[in-house]
């Protein structure tokens, strides 16, 4: 395995990846935390919270095992990696954006927490910014990109 310098984690959007970090504890830690003793959450609200918690998570996971060999944590695409527009990504562009923000909402709704809405909120506002700029590199590396964000939306499937 070839050892990374600090000039190529820059290059391949390292910093993106160090900064979803803190976003994606603040979106776990923030609900419990700030709903402890202040909302009581319905029995329903927490089930609905669940489920989209649950589903969140197993989208993220389906886009995860669809880029195989291609997978990396950075959003610069690889050099040998391909365009993958199959299962999940005939949906939606970013589902594994898309499944952190659905379980981070989810999260947020199972505490019955509005700190938690908040977090969640950040979550959707972060990944926008992040595919954005991975999808800038996407153009570059595959010309075809540009139809396919055409035609498939990148986190909501017929909505955004």
């Amino acid at each position: 395995m070839e050892k990374m310098t600090f000039a190529a984690f820059a290059e391949r959007g390292g910093w993106w990846v160090l900064a979803q970090i803190p976003v994606l504890l603040l979106a776990v830690a923030l609900p419990w935390w700030a709903a402890n003793g202040y909302l009581e959450a319905r029995a329903s609200l927490r089930m609905a919270g669940l489920a989209l918690s649950v589903f969140g998570i197993l989208l993220s996971m389906a886009g995860l095992f669809s880029l195989g060999g291609t997978l990396t944590p950075f959003p610069r695409p690889l050099q040998h990696g391909v365009l993958h527009r199959q299962g999940v990504y005939g949906y939606m562009r970013h589902p594994i954006y898309t499944g952190l923000i659905v379980a981070s909402l989810g999260w947020a709704l199972c505490w019955a927490s509005p700190a938690g809405l908040a977090s969640a909120a950040l979550t959707l506002a972060f990944f926008d910014r992040k595919a954005a700029r991975e999808e800038r590199w996407l153009r570059q590396h595959y010309p075809d990109y540009g139809s396919y964000a055409r035609r498939v939306k990148k986190f909501f499937p017929g909505i955004y």
